[in-house]
């Protein structure tokens, strides 16, 4: 902590945003995977937040609207370098796949990068990462025999039961269990956090989310432009889905394609080449806004999409912190945390191992990705790079 009040808040901000480059850049294979990469960046390495934060961060956008793994980073962000370091975290974190998406949107006849080779061996190279985040989170978030119980039983509901609403149900359920259960383990002595943002700054935050929903598809109407339509289309879809980027799909399409604001085969270009980039699914708005209006749609569409994600990160932090203090909300975050293992560990299935995992070549490259980066410690960077590599080789030796 001493190291850091003696920086700047320029050194922090360029440190914060040389660091969520690094990881827009190397963070292949959606959200479980981006947690798994901020793990071993943010908590692993640099030691900016413990182990128990960190997860009590998980827990709380779990609970939010919006893509999650955005919403850890900007918080970690926030923690390191106050509203400033949330932006650019965020910025960090999000720039390299929407230039990519802005890019393939304006050469959307010559472009395409969706069947390359190496895309496939980042889908392994995720698999690799997510496994060793989930051991390491399964050993910190369920170390009795009633926690591990709870993500089984988790992991088992979401398999079989794959759906953003049942995640939810999920959650509000080992919620409501670690109350009843875990309320008695609550530690007395939980290390704070400080968050440079004040109570009243984050209902205000609450206060302009819930004006804004109301609000701007009444002005949408009346104000007759192209640009306050997307912006409205695309901030009410990030205040109101749940599930991750994966379940925005469904909602923004209803939105575009059958008022003809893109065909059917433009969307769906647009949404595989989301998937093979790195960084959130929610940039596949990137590509949509361009495709409606150039680079202006593409900025209003961002923005739009991930606003309501800072306003809800803003509103919710200034709270954390107090309520972390309490028994009754410690038993409710260890019953989500370990609800929260079991998602993960179902994610890890669906759909990292079955994109991923297809032959035995596949499966050794994975164990050796996952060798280097459990037992040798190679940083996940690294790992994307020799992932590559190494699908390389196998491809060239005919495998």
């Amino acid at each position: 902590m001493s190291q850091q009040q003696n920086k700047t808040t320029l050194q922090i901000l360029l440190e914060i945003l040389f660091t969520s480059t690094k990881l827009g850049l190397t963070s292949f294979g959606g959200p479980v995977a981006h947690l798994a990469y901020f793990k071993d960046e943010y908590i692993d390495r640099r030691k900016w937040l413990n182990d128990k934060t960190y997860a009590d961060l998980i827990a709380l956008c779990q609970f939010l609207p919006g893509p999650a793994s955005s919403q850890v980073g900007i918080s970690i962000g926030i923690l390191r370098g106050g509203i400033l370091g949330g932006i650019t975290s965020f910025i960090g974190f999000t720039l390299p796949s929407v230039i990519v998406l802005v890019v393939f949107a304006l050469l959307y006849q010559n472009f395409s990068l969706a069947d390359a080779d190496f895309i496939h061996s980042l889908k392994v190279v995720a698999a690799a990462v997510v496994l060793h985040a989930l051991i390491g989170l399964g050993q910190k978030l369920t170390p009795d025999k009633s926690r591990k119980a709870i993500a089984v039983v988790a992991a088992l509901v979401m398999l079989l039961y794959p759906s953003a609403w049942i995640q939810i149900v999920i959650i509000l359920a080992a919620g409501l269990l670690g109350l009843s259960w875990f309320k008695d383990k609550a530690e007395s002595k939980i290390e704070p956090f400080t968050v440079n943002i004040s109570k009243k700054t984050g209902i205000l935050s609450l206060t302009i989310l819930g004006i804004s929903l109301v609000s701007l598809p009444i002005i949408s109407n009346v104000v007759n432009n192209s640009l306050l339509h997307i912006f409205d289309i695309f901030f009410r879809v990030g205040s109101l889905v749940f599930g991750g980027g994966h379940v925005v799909l469904p909602m923004i399409e209803r939105e575009l394609v059958p008022q003809g604001l893109l065909s059917p085969d433009e969307f769906l270009a647009g949404y595989g080449m989301a998937q093979a980039v790195p960084g959130p699914l929610f940039t596949f708005s990137s590509y949509l806004g361009t495709m409606m209006e150039g680079v202006a749609g593409a900025v209003v569409a961002t923005i739009g999409i991930f606003l309501p994600s800072f306003l809800l990160i803003i509103g919710a932090l200034p709270f954390l912190s107090e309520l972390r203090k309490r028994a009754s909300f410690q038993g409710i975050l260890m019953g989500v945390n370990a609800s929260v293992v079991g998602i993960l560990l179902a994610a890890f299935y669906d759909p990292v191992v079955k994109s991923s995992i297809f032959d035995g070549a596949d499966f050794a490259l994975g164990t050796i990705l996952f060798a280097l980066l459990n037992i040798w410690k190679v940083p996940a960077w690294m790992i994307v790079i020799l992932g590559v590599i190494g699908g390389y080789l196998l491809n060239l030796l005919g495998f």
